[in-house]
């Protein structure tokens, strides 16, 4: 099965090879799934921890009349829901936003891998304190910059994620979100998203077309968005 290269995404480096082969051997299963599938429902009592192994997945939440604001974006290497694994269930859904690959690890085996495992248990653990770095992050985000600014920084939180697990060169990375999904995740409207998309653009910091992302000054979109990569631990210690 040729999924080492996203067993806990990021940290794979930190496994030795016994470690490794313990994630691997402990898939449940590995499914292919398309776009707009919704895995999980809020409040359902969940079995399984999902691993992305390709694509993207996104945790939401709708307000009373239907509006959905997204909380969170995965890509490969993420555990989606492992916070279900203690808590037994979500208060978010979890959908899929383009086409994805999964693997799924049943609860009873987390269980066994804590257990006999305390490398392994740790890195589970800085896998869902990298999921609070980034929600509080996310919190700044949409609590104190401005429209450009959220958008600004989204894109380089992505480029910096999606580097790390070798899926973004030079800027330049694939990206299946519409125009309206970058505005749930904003906290604005679409036509607001089209409007900073071309201000950006005209200032020759980005563009986005195609489902392709390609940042053009690094810099200047940082400066905008007001971005650094600390939250996301990037030369932290093994």
């Amino acid at each position: 099965m040729q999924t080492e290269k996203f067993l806990l995404g990021r940290g794979r480096e930190d496994l030795s090879d016994d470690e490794k082969r313990v994630i691997e051997d402990s898939i449940a299963t590995v499914r292919t799934l398309p776009g707009r599938t919704r895995l999980i429902r809020a409040g359902e009592r969940v079995e399984h921890s999902t691993l992305l192994l390709e694509g993207f997945i996104c945790r939401y939440m709708d307000d009373r009349e239907g509006q959905r604001q997204l909380v969170a974006v995965h890509v490969p290497g993420d555990f989606v829901d492992l916070h279900g694994f203690p808590m037994k269930y979500l208060d978010h859904d979890i959908a899929t936003l383009g086409p994805v690959k999964v693997a799924t690890f049943e609860h009873d085996t987390l269980t066994t891998i804590t257990e006999r495992f305390p490398h392994l248990t740790r890195m589970l653990w800085f896998s869902t304190l990298l999921d609070a770095a980034m929600h509080r992050e996310w919190i700044f985000r949409l609590g104190r910059l401005g429209a450009e600014g959220r958008l600004a920084h989204l894109f380089c939180e992505l480029n910096v994620r999606l580097g790390m697990v070798g899926l973004a060169r030079d800027g330049v990375f694939a990206l299946p979100m519409t125009q309206p999904d970058l505005a749930e995740a904003c906290g604005i409207t679409g036509v607001h998203v089209n409007r900073v998309l071309r201000g950006l653009r005209e200032r020759g910091a980005l563009t986005f077309k195609a489902n392709e992302v390609r940042i053009l000054d690094r810099k200047a979109l940082e400066a905008i968005g007001e971005f650094e990569s600390d939250y996301l631990y990037v030369n932290r210690t093994a």
